[in-house]
């Protein structure tokens, strides 16, 4: 698609409704997809534009120069019975020009429901709203509840009340929003049906609930687990290592050549020390998150109580809440409360459902204009 298209001017001329919104601790850009070309390669190489894609500022669209910071959740009204809204995630590249869509993104999640109700997608139902999404990239069912005033999403609730939270890596209080996320019957929770696996001369866990993660020792990769994220970002001979186990663990995962993909998720694990059951560090696949995302945090507190796993054999029971299901999962900015519910069927197979609150926040609505050309 090239500036001289009729739709590529009028885009450039007349802008694209877009709505800015904090999902959990990432933020992205959220489109109707009848606002987007239909097109696959048309859309990506409008979204790069608008984001600013490539330039490690962003400094000539709206993303935010970091990974975290460039993402788009794409919405439609649904044609699957029982599901409200189709949610496809893509991942768009700081410095290179990608579009990845292989992952989904559990915390700009937390922000399709409220956004589903601001677009008349669905209908705002008194106090409390219920939306069901499916998650495009992964076949994910996800069930959203969130508080709603006169019809519109609140997102900001009283701090000490009942109904609003804080969560680490965000300032300030939100309106929870209940987050609720099964595989289905197909998806079980070990790709390989293996505890652990062993990659590039490393004994590593692939686990997916939610988000394909492989869970790997710090201290087998010579550090301690308590590294800043920029400390780890720094050191290239861990960032060589961590990503040929990722390229290895890929095919093994049924994702396939990941090398163009920011998935699998890699997570080095190491003892808590503050209270929680376990300390994670994890690359997106080469930034190091700053704290960690929902799915993320999921699969990892799934991996907890299977015997035999990497999480398992570092995990202390001190964190773990078995009669809420609550596993507090330490990351660089404080503890993440994952809720899961793992079981194991009559075959052997273990699978796995997970519950989350989050928050989320509308930045701005309008339209956004994309540059000429990239």
């Amino acid at each position: 698609m090239s500036p001289a298209d009729p739709s590529v001017a009028d885009a450039v001329r007349h802008g694209i409704r877009c709505m800015l919104m904090r999902g959990g601790t990432s933020k992205g850009a959220f489109f109707l997809a009848s606002d987007l070309p239909a097109d696959p390669a048309e859309r990506d190489d409008l979204l790069l534009r608008i984001m600013g894609t490539p330039d490690p500022r962003q400094i000539d669209g709206i993303g935010g120069a970091h990974p975290l910071t460039s993402k788009v959740a794409i919405v439609a009204p649904s044609a699957t019975a029982g599901v409200d809204v189709d949610y496809l995630f893509l991942q768009l590249g700081v410095e290179e020009a990608s579009v990845a869509d292989a992952q989904t993104c559990g915390n700009l999640l937390a922000g399709v429901g409220p956004f589903a109700v601001e677009r008349g997608l669905v209908a705002a139902a008194g106090e409390r709203t219920t939306v069901r999404i499916r998650l495009l990239n992964t076949g994910d069912i996800a069930t959203s509840r969130f508080a709603t005033v006169d019809g519109h999403p609140d997102y900001d609730g009283e701090p000490g009340t009942e109904g609003t939270v804080a969560i680490d890596g965000v300032p300030g209080w939100g309106s929870a929003i209940d987050l609720e996320v099964g595989g289905g019957p197909d998806k079980p929770l070990l790709p390989t049906g293996e505890a652990v696996d062993e990659i590039e001369g490393h004994r590593v866990t692939l686990i997916d609930n939610g988000m394909p993660v492989v869970l790997l020792r710090a201290d087998d990769f010579g550090v301690s687990g308590t590294e800043s994220p920029a400390e780890l970002e720094a050191d290239d001979e861990l960032a060589a290592r961590v990503e040929r186990i990722r390229l290895a663990a890929g095919p093994l995962m049924g994702l396939g050549d990941v090398a163009a993909q920011t998935v699998p998720k890699m997570v080095l694990l190491s003892p808590p020390r503050a209270g929680g059951a376990v300390s994670t560090r994890a690359f997106i696949p080469a930034r190091v998150h700053t704290s960690l995302g929902v799915l993320m945090a999921a699969s990892v507190a799934a991996a907890v109580p299977v015997n035999g796993t990497v999480a398992a054999g570092i995990a202390t029971a001190s964190g773990v809440d078995t009669s809420g299901e609550t596993t507090a999962i330490e990351h660089p900015s404080g503890t993440f409360p994952a809720r899961v519910h793992v079981t194991r069927d009559a075959g052997g197979t273990w699978r796995a459902t997970s519950l989350s609150l989050r928050t989320a926040r509308k930045l701005f609505d309008g339209v956004v204009f994309p540059r000429p050309r990239r």
